[in-house]
Parts: C-alpha cells; structure tokens; sequence
C-alpha cells in the first residue's frame, strides 16, 4: 500500500513514518518544510518527499497513492493566531482541497488527524463523547479543524473511506521535538532549570497521549474494516487518559528527582475539559492498543534529553517551539505574511 504522510518532517511525522516503513509500507512525504531543520541529535533518515506547501497540491502530486495520513497544518493554538486568515487556509481550505484532489485520484482512505480542542470550554461534567458532546471552538486552530471534519465528511464514500482521528495533547520524544506541548514543557522544563513552571493554577483538564500510541491510531485509521472506521471520528487517548494540569507537573517531576514545582499564576487558562475515549478503546480494540503512560513517557523523554544533551536553550528555543520558528524565519525573511517561502 502506497500512503502519502503529509507533514512527515514534524514532531508527530518523524514518529509515524518509521512505524509506517516496520509495517512494509510503501510511504512518500509531503512536507513545506517549516520544521525539517528542527532536529535534536542525529539526523532521521527521512523518506522520499515532494517539498511543496499543503496550499499547492495537485492531483499529480496524488499518482499511485492508495491511502493519505493529513498530518500537515499549523497545529497548535499559538500558530493559529500568528496569521488567522492563512490557518483558514492552510487548515481548513488546503485540507478540503487536498481531499477533493484524493478522491478524483482515487485515493482509498483519508486519515485526518483533527483535535480534541474543538471542545473547546466545557461546562459538563462528564466525559465528552464524539457525536452528543457540544463543540466549543473557540481559537482559529481549533475552529479550522472542526470545520475541516465537517467538511470531510462530507466526502465519505464507500469508494473514499474518511476517518478523523482527535488526538489528546501529545507527549514523548520525537527527533523533531516539540516543547511547546504541555508534558513535554513540563518534562524538559524540569530536566533543564530544576523546576517546573505552570502559568496557571493547575485546575485546567488536560487529557494527554504518547506520539506512539497516536501513531498507532493513524495506521488503524488505514488497516481497520471501512465499516469500523468510515465516516467516524475518534477520540484518541488512553485509558483514564484525563489529567489536571497539576497532575501532570507532579508525575513530569517524579521524572526529575530534586525538581521544583512553581505555580507562576499569570494567566487564567479558560480551556478545560475531559474526553471519553469509550469508542476507540472499545470498536478498535483489534487495531489500537496504547502501550504508554505518564511515567513511562516521562522516563523516556529524560533518557531522551541525555542522549541528545537537551539544553535550557533546545528547549526555549526555535527547535523546540513551533511558533518561534516560524517567526524566526520571517525576521530572517524567509517567510512572507501569508507563510510562504520567499
């Protein structure tokens, strides 16, 4: 099976693809390349990839493709309000567009990898399922990537298996690490300062999943029975995967031993909610098996951290922080306004 990995050179991409190439897949990048240079540690041997914007695919660009995992976009809250107006169009447009150029090519199953910040602010006290729950977007990521959903699927056919996959807020290493993520903040913070600071008060819900069970859940998006899969979203996390943020600070500090907790209190953090992950867990249960937890991915990223010499500098910097490398690259005018190579 031939699949085409957009944003293979990201944090998440440079996780899947060599998951992707154990299983014998036959895998072709996509990727504009705004974090290839971010690497910790050795180079990754990356795969075979067309090096153009997501905004620019064609239906050449699709010859020979069965099957798409749509990483690619800005990804996190920071990045979408860096430029609102190009996260419509690189999140919400160029995904739309991407899929509609599948379909006439004849791609077989589109993976898109959402998020759970569509839910936004919740006032519920219970777990947020994927169909009943109320979504709240309320930034231009989140709002792009529930209208991205909508849109999509729209497409589902028998013929064009659509499934959009919300990860929790992933955790653990990666070579192109991102420390602008909560745990991994948490855990590096610690490891390079001796303390760990949390802008909040630590109420907030945060539910938390590794990079490899994520992974995990992609590729069951491409090998699950199309009646298990198509036409569904799917929460992705772990079991009791729901975590205040305090919780996660204290088992990224049972990582470090001697650390510090800090409370800086300098904002109120509106974003809090708790997900159910009853449907993935439970209907894919022959396709996901998460393996990971806290303590485990905590202990990997420290081993991690030793192995490439993670400095307080990695970790504020531009090659861990999503959005200081984008605004890196336009200071350096690298980048135009609308975040296209100049």
């Amino acid at each position: 099976m031939k699949v085409m990995v957009t944003g293979n050179l990201g944090y998440i991409g440079s996780v899947l693809v060599p998951m992707l190439n154990m299983k014998n897949y036959h895998t072709v990048g996509y990727d504009t390349g705004y974090f290839s240079d971010n690497i910790l540690g050795d180079n990754p041997k990356d795969i075979q990839t067309i090096n153009k914007d997501i905004r620019e695919v064609n239906i050449q660009d699709l010859n020979g493709i069965n099957g798409i995992i749509h990483l690619a976009g800005l990804s996190n809250d920071p990045l979408g309000e860096l430029s609102p107006e190009f996260t419509y169009g690189i999140n919400l447009m160029a995904t739309v567009k991407l899929a509609k150029l599948a379909k006439e090519a004849g791609v077989k199953r589109f993976v898109y990898a959402s998020s759970q910040s569509m839910y936004g602010i919740s006032n519920s006290g219970k777990e947020l399922d994927e169909d009943n729950s109320e979504k709240n977007p309320v930034t231009t990521y989140a709002i792009t990537k529930w209208e991205a959903e909508l849109e999509l699927m729209k497409m589902h056919s028998d013929d064009f298996v659509v499934v959009c996959f919300r990860p929790s807020t992933v955790f653990g290493a990666s070579p192109r690490l991102r420390c602008d993520i909560v745990y991994n903040n948490f855990v590096a913070c610690a490891y390079t300062t001796g303390k760990i600071e949390i802008l909040s008060d630590g109420t907030p819900w945060r539910p938390v999943v590794h990079v490899k069970d994520v992974c995990q859940a992609f590729m069951a998006g491409l090998e699950a029975p199309s009646a298990l899969v198509g036409g569904k979203a799917f929460n992705v996390g772990i079991p009791n995967g729901n975590f205040t943020v305090r919780n996660l600070a204290e088992a990224a500090k049972n990582c470090v031993p001697g650390c510090e907790l800090v409370f800086l209190n300098e904002h109120t953090d509106p974003r809090t909610y708790r997900v159910s992950f009853n449907r993935i867990l439970n209907e894919l249960s022959d396709y996901y098996q998460p393996a990971w937890n806290l303590d485990k991915g905590g202990k990997e990223l420290v081993e991690y951290f030793d192995k490439v010499n993670l400095t307080e500098d990695d970790y504020r910097g531009v090659k861990c922080n999503r959005l200081k490398q984008l605004e890196f690259l336009k200071t350096k005018n690298r980048l135009n306004d609308e975040l296209k190579w100049l």
